[in-house]
């Protein structure tokens, strides 16, 4: 039983902010009904690389979920909506500001419909502010939110993370709104509107930058491979002419490390002997630390800076990830049974929770509307004929 298991929630919207948080609510039980228009299935089912016409993507951001079908741009649909709404803890959507006001469901609606609903909001920009009506994806919050700015090479122009990280960290945000409106409801008994905007949940993730920039005049730019001031943190070239990361900027894990390089001196040197000292010698440092990196292989590095104490990794690619023994311990890749795709392996969940962990019950519905049946029939207790005549007027 997750810990969610009593909690229902309307997944509203397509592609990845929104339906992230879905996911994640999913996965420790919550009941997750993903409403897709009857015209126009979500984008993410055929997002990224396909098998036979299938995302690969999308049976791991709609797992745990049952998918129906239904039109909110007719007045039919947003009636039956609103009866979903009346049986709901949780609407999710991560429209453009005034959709669901255009639509008749904005929030003053659904709370007279049910004063409990939690409405979570996500946007390009949020609900609120001069920006708020423009289009905003990912990929516009990170930039906005200043992560583009600070990424790449100082010689090179700004670039991107490999994956939509805005959209990811929306999500994640959104997913502790929608947590902490259900734990403040059991003490007041109403919801609330969680209003997430991708560009302040990449920008609540950029540490200092204000206070440099006000206090010290001072704008980060980008760095590389590095962050100004912290060393040795950089990653370092193997006998083989792979790289490693590693990490021993504190003094204490400095010494673990110049001792693992059979250099204790170092450790005394003035240059390197404080957190200070080492940021502005950080190229010489590195020099020295990727020298001796060079003499020994990846496996040597890796198992002698692990039994010193020193914080070190390969730099994984994704045949490493899925060989990898602790992924396996820890259930971070698991595997499912598609009805088409067969055997389907997919990152595991985060976090752990030991009494009530959460669990992956089933991969994302293969087709728009392959529950129709059961959520119309079981919440709103439609009769085949009337879920017929829906469907031949296209509600649903």
């Amino acid at each position: 039983m997750g810990a969610l298991n009593d909690i229902r929630v309307l997944e509203l919207g397509s592609l990845l902010a929104g339906p992230f948080t879905g996911r994640l609510l999913g996965d420790f039980g919550a009941e997750v009904i993903k409403i897709e228009p009857p015209d126009k299935p979500d984008t993410m089912r055929i997002w990224g690389k396909q098998i036979d016409g299938q995302g690969l993507l999308w049976p791991i951001q709609s797992r745990n979920k049952k998918s129906i079908t239904l039109n909110l741009r007719v007045q039919e649909g947003q009636e039956i909506f609103k009866q979903l709404v009346a049986k709901a803890d949780i609407v999710l959507e991560n429209f453009r500001p005034g959709t669901l006001e255009k639509w008749g469901l904005g929030y003053e609606t659904l709370k007279a419909i049910n004063p409990k609903i939690i409405l979570l909001r996500t946007s390009g920009f949020g609900q609120t502010g001069p920006y708020s009506h423009w289009a905003g994806f990912g990929s516009i919050g990170e930039a906005m939110g200043g992560l583009r700015y600070v990424t790449g090479f100082p010689d090179r122009p700004p670039t991107r993370i490999g994956i939509s990280i805005g959209d990811s960290l929306a999500a994640l945000f959104a997913t502790i709104g929608c947590l902490t409106a259900l734990h403040e409801r059991k003490k007041s008994g109403i919801g609330q509107v969680v209003d997430t905007a991708i560009y302040e949940a990449v920008f609540a993730m950029m540490e200092g930058l204000v206070p440099e920039y006000e206090m010290a005049g001072y704008v980060r730019e980008r760095t590389g491979n590095i962050l100004p001031g912290v060393a040795p943190a950089n990653i370092y070239e193997t006998k083989e002419g792979n790289y490693i990361a590693l990490g021993a900027n504190a003094d204490n894990v400095f010494r673990r490390l110049a001792a693992a390089m059979g250099m204790p001196e170092i450790a005394e040197d003035e240059r390197f002997s404080s957190h200070t000292a080492r940021g502005q010698n950080m190229e010489e440092l590195d020099t020295i630390v990727n020298e001796w990196t060079r003499t020994k292989s990846t496996e040597e590095l890796l198992t002698l800076l692990g039994e010193s104490g020193v914080p070190a990794g390969k730099i994984y690619n994704v045949k490493d990830i899925v060989e990898d023994p602790h992924y396996a311990a820890r259930e971070m890749i698991i595997s499912m049974q598609h009805p088409t795709l067969g055997n389907f392996r997919m990152p595991g969940i985060v976090p752990k929770l030991s009494r009530t962990p959460g669990e992956v019950k089933e991969v994302g519905a293969i087709r728009p509307g392959q529950h129709n049946d059961k959520i119309y029939k079981e919440i709103l207790e439609y009769s085949d004929l009337e879920i017929h005549a829906l469907n031949k007027m296209g509600v649903i």
